[in-house]
């Protein structure tokens, strides 16, 4: 019993600490905001509560403490871009029931060399190309039993299962719909009224990280094996059901439909609908009889506490802002902004990817953008790169089991040690920050 509410207490220990400190340099409301944050991110992390129940907690907090109106709060949950993540579960959901992800993982294992750099290359894309289109957790426990029954090496099975957890976090931000800080951040330029950023633009901005971060990665977790270990192999002699053709078809669809839906300024203006309504409309397809796999008790299988965690995002987010406290952050950070824009960057991503490591990734994100959307008012880089900077960078955390669920996964295998993750994760973390700025001030600079 003491064991399962010392989690509770430790949050709200930390809370009141928070408030306490933060009472002398902040006004009451913000030192209140700043202790429910406090409170609700140790609950995030040491899982005292369930994670959509804690995500629900700013619905009751915020009005009690006047941090935000009950209305304003609750109209956070809502958000269009949730239900643009609520159309991918189902298409997600669709892919699993029709067992499409097995096939496509097999198709890619079988372009790869066997050996085991071309087998944990090939894991990782594999893993980052479903987490491009499922969720990184279901991408890391789709895949994971595979990498296990590869080899009979230890060692390899370490570095299979390293391969699959790091490709679903490289993977997950190639799309909007890939990973949570992805979605909290198009909800968040929206209610800031920034310019969005398309589906396919994202795509055409992020996929060079990624592909370059995985190559990099597959390589520096291929290192120091020294001589050939036995790999076993899979079958591919199953052909395309006409479920899974069906789907495909459907799928190929959606993605014509979202690239004939992305602008291409100042030559070509898109067809101005609404993201979150076509993958809502493509998701509920899936229920349509002869063209989806669907029926309503499928949706049992939707993640409701990540729709509630987006709920909380959002509503951090827009508190941050109205209470005053993203200014006062940025404020006491504007010391920073005589540095050149690429040092900048480079503290921004380091800050955030270690960070990131000890905490959600989607709370983070939750605390970093208003701050980061204000301190960007008082700079001369543009705002939205900044953004996404900041975005990118809290998805790529490869050293801690809590830092992301593929991590977790990884962990839970029995197969892989903290040490082990912590020595190839903190190199893949360093690669990854300096990547992260050098694609920024060359690339994302040009195009944003």
């Amino acid at each position: 019993m003491v064991k399962e509410v010392f989690p509770i207490f430790l949050a709200l220990l930390a809370g009141t600490t928070g408030f306490l400190v933060s009472f002398s340099f902040f006004t009451p409301i913000q030192a209140a905001f700043i202790a429910v944050l406090i409170t609700m991110v140790v609950l995030w992390t040491n899982e005292g509560l369930p994670l959509g129940v804690v995500s629900l907690i700013p619905i009751i907090i915020f009005p009690f403490f006047n941090i935000l109106p009950t209305n304003s709060t609750t109209a956070n949950y809502s958000n269009p871009i949730i239900f643009l993540f609520l159309g991918g579960f189902l298409l997600a959901i669709a892919t699993e029931k029709t067992k499409l992800h097995q096939l496509i993982a097999t198709k890619i294992l079988s372009v790869f060399p066997k050996t085991p750099f071309g087998i944990i290359l090939s894991l990782g894309a594999t893993s980052a190309f479903l987490s491009s289109m499922l969720s990184n957790t279901t991408a890391a426990l789709l895949l994971i039993p595979i990498a296990s029954f590869l080899t009979n090496s230890q060692n390899l099975q370490v570095r299979f299962i390293l391969a699959i957890a790091y490709g679903a976090s490289i993977g997950g931000i190639m799309t909007p719909i890939g990973t949570p800080p992805n979605m909290i951040l198009l909800g968040f330029l929206q209610k800031e009224g920034l310019p969005g950023i398309g589906f396919i633009e994202w795509i055409v901005l992020v996929a060079p990280l990624s592909i370059l971060i995985l190559i990099i990665s597959s390589y520096l977790l291929s290192f120091g094996i020294k001589k050939k270990e036995q790999i076993k192999e899979l079958k591919d002699n199953n052909p395309l059901s006409f479920e899974q053709k069906r789907l495909l078809i459907v799928l190929s669809l959606l993605a014509l439909l979202l690239l004939l839906n992305s602008p291409i300024e100042p030559y070509y203006k898109g067809l101005g609908l609404n993201e979150s309504g076509i993958l809502l409309g493509f998701g509920l397809l899936m229920f349509l009889p002869k063209i989806g796999f669907l029926k309503w008790s499928d949706t049992k299988k939707i993640p409701y506490e990540i729709i509630f965690l987006f709920g909380a995002g959002f509503s951090i987010a827009q508190a941050f802002s109205s209470t005053g406290l993203a200014g006062e952050f940025a404020l006491k950070l504007h010391i920073l902004s005589s540095l050149s824009p690429w040092v900048l960057i480079l503290i921004m991503c380091f800050i955030i990817s270690f960070t990131t490591n000890i905490t959600s990734n989607t709370a983070l994100i939750s605390i970093a953008l208003p701050i980061v959307y204000a301190f960007g008012e008082l700079s001369s880089i543009k705002i939205e790169l900044l953004l996404l900077v900041t975005t990118i960078s809290a998805s790529y955390a490869f050293m801690l089991p809590i830092a992301t669920p593929p991590n977790a996964i990884a962990m839970s295998t029995g197969v892989v040690k903290t040490t082990t993750m912590m020595k190839f994760g903190f190199f893949i973390n360093i690669v990854s920050i300096l990547v992260i700025t050098l694609i920024a001030i060359s690339y994302w600079d040009l195009m944003l």
